[in-house]
């Protein structure tokens, strides 16, 4: 499945149905009067989030979307029909851009979350409308309106409360394997992971969390080096950040401070979320010549943040690097929570 997190969409609403003029024309009733119908509304344009959609792949080959138009009204004073509405399913972290002035129209976050885009065009009048004293059989109708035209920009945004992120080959896609049924490719190179990879993983009580591993940032991500630039935004939806460092690198302080670096060049507030750093690949680690506690307490020291010893491919340390993971997140649905009440409460 190819993964697509951004399109270029235009909608448009069903255009109302035009009134009509009629007489009433009965035998025996020798002042009918007017009795044209009003049109049909238009049908209007509405996206909601649903729960099967993953990415906007759809959207790639189907760039336009068409509610139904209003039907004429009709003799006896009938009302035409409406148009039918057209509902555009997207995946759920949609946001819904306006094309040509850049304003958010929309973000649905919540499966079956439905919000009206574009709104069909309101029914022409009928002549039965027009009817008053002073004219006592018009001969006018007025014609349905148009329907709204939008051009979109839809952008997906990965829901995750947890995501991992690293330099090429610091063995994110093998730590969400390892946590979660997701499979993604693996391989001895960097940039075998060229799309963000989602895994639901268990926690002790049976809930779901959902974790991504968010490839492709390198030095420059923030500025579009690589595939950093297509990625950070997913980020921006985590709860709390997993950052896997290579324990093998060369250089181990210097890889932190070059995605540290990326994630504050980005900006939206990713460099001050929670994070966890985990070093990892300590199986392939040469003892004698690396000393990783001495790693963690360095790495400990200049990011204020908890250090784990991990392997993802032997599951070493995992267990008490998701016990973290688990707190944190408990902590924060505490705090959230706590807030929910208190705005309540006013």
């Amino acid at each position: 499945m190819q993964f697509i997190d951004q399109a270029d969409i235009e909608v448009e609403a069903g255009k109302g149905g035009d009134g009509i003029v009629a007489f009433r024309r009965e035998k025996y009733v020798p002042a009918g009067g007017p009795a044209g119908g009003n049109g049909g509304k238009g049908g209007s344009v509405f996206f909601r989030a649903a729960e099967d959609l993953q990415t906007l792949l759809d959207f790639r080959y189907n760039h336009k979307f068409k509610a139904g138009n209003g039907t004429r009204g009709g003799p006896n004073n009938c009302t035409g029909a409406n148009g039918k509405d057209t509902i555009v399913d997207v995946p759920c972290g949609t946001i819904i851009y306006d094309a040509e002035t850049g304003d958010v129209i929309a973000d649905l976050t919540e499966i079956g979350q439905t919000i009206s885009i574009a709104a069909g065009g309101k029914g022409g009048l009928g002549n039965k409308h027009f009817l008053s004293n002073r004219n006592r059989a018009p001969e006018y109708a007025l014609p349905g309106l148009d329907g709204e035209i939008k051009s979109l920009r839809l952008e997906l945004k990965l829901l995750a409360e947890v995501g991992i992120i690293g330099l090429p080959n610091a063995g994110k896609s093998t730590l969400i394997s390892a946590l979660s049924a997701a499979r993604p490719k693996i391989a001895d190179y960097p940039f075998t992971t060229l799309i963000p990879n989602l895994g639901v993983v268990r926690k002790p009580t049976g809930d779901g969390t959902v974790f991504a591993d968010i490839p492709g940032l390198i030095e420059g991500a923030s500025e579009g080096a690589g595939l950093g630039h297509d990625f950070l935004r997913h980020i921006e939806r985590t709860r709390v950040l997993l950052h896997l460092i290579d324990a093998t690198s060369e250089n181990v302080i210097d890889d932190y401070q070059t995605i540290q670096s990326e994630l504050e060049a980005y900006g939206r507030n990713l460099a001050t979320r929670p994070q966890i750093l985990a070093l990892n690949k300590i199986d392939a680690v040469d003892n004698e010549s690396v000393d990783l506690q001495q790693l963690a307490t360095q790495l400990n020291r200049i990011s204020g943040n908890k250090v784990f010893i991990i392997s993802a491919a032997t599951r070493a340390g995992l267990d008490n690097l998701m016990q973290e993971i688990w707190r944190i997140l408990d902590e924060m649905n505490v705090v959230e929570a706590e807030e929910e009440l208190a705005l309540s409460s006013y």
